[in-house]
């Protein structure tokens, strides 16, 4: 059918570090590394010749120094790591949530989009939480190494822009739900 590429990651994890899936516990704090929706964006203005009054760019980069930077402050405090590619941010929390049988809360205004991406999905009728991303990835870490976290991800170039945009919660396990703009509350569905 055509060419296939597969990559592989190869490295060494640091003694006394253990990331994983279920291992996110009420309390934690979920950390994102940047904005969202800016790759989903960008590739789908090129395959379906959109054209906006600003250049949308894909934000692919590779997230290895800002990971090991990650680890190297903070540990063993860092709990659960996924990259929110394919399903955007909705389906990476909700997938997180399931797997650790935790519920998470977000909060829409601490989560970065910006403001050109956010009017392109308003256009197409999109929600920036379920378009696809690249060279963003989010940590679920103890809160007490939260501040900690978000200086070392800010300090690196891929994540001056990097927010805690919610928590893990003890109530409705394995489910998403997120504070909006207006202050009420919605599930977000993978």
């Amino acid at each position: 059918d055509g060419a296939f590429i597969n990559t592989t990651g190869i490295g060494v994890v640091p003694e006394g570090v253990r990331v994983a899936p279920d291992r996110a516990r009420p309390g934690d704090k979920l950390l994102l590394s940047g904005r969202i929706a800016d790759h989903g964006i960008a590739i789908m203005s090129v395959r379906e010749g959109l054209s906006f009054e600003t250049t949308i760019e894909s934000d692919s980069a590779a997230l290895n120094g800002i990971v090991g930077a990650l680890l190297e402050r903070v540990g063993e405090a860092v709990h659960v790591l996924r990259d929110p590619t394919r399903g955007g941010l909705a389906s990476a929390t909700n997938e997180i949530a399931e797997s650790a049988g935790v519920g998470l809360r977000l909060e829409e205004t601490a989560i970065p989009v910006a403001e050109q991406v956010r009017g392109a999905c308003e256009i197409l009728g999109l929600d920036p939480l379920y378009v696809s991303n690249e060279g963003k990835f989010l940590a679920v870490v103890a809160p007490e190494a939260a501040g900690a976290a978000l200086a070392a991800m800010r300090a690196h170039p891929l994540g001056r822009e990097a927010a805690v945009i919610g928590e893990v919660v003890a109530d409705h396990p394995g489910r998403v739900t997120m504070r909006s703009r207006a202050g009420g509350t919605r599930v977000v569905d993978m």
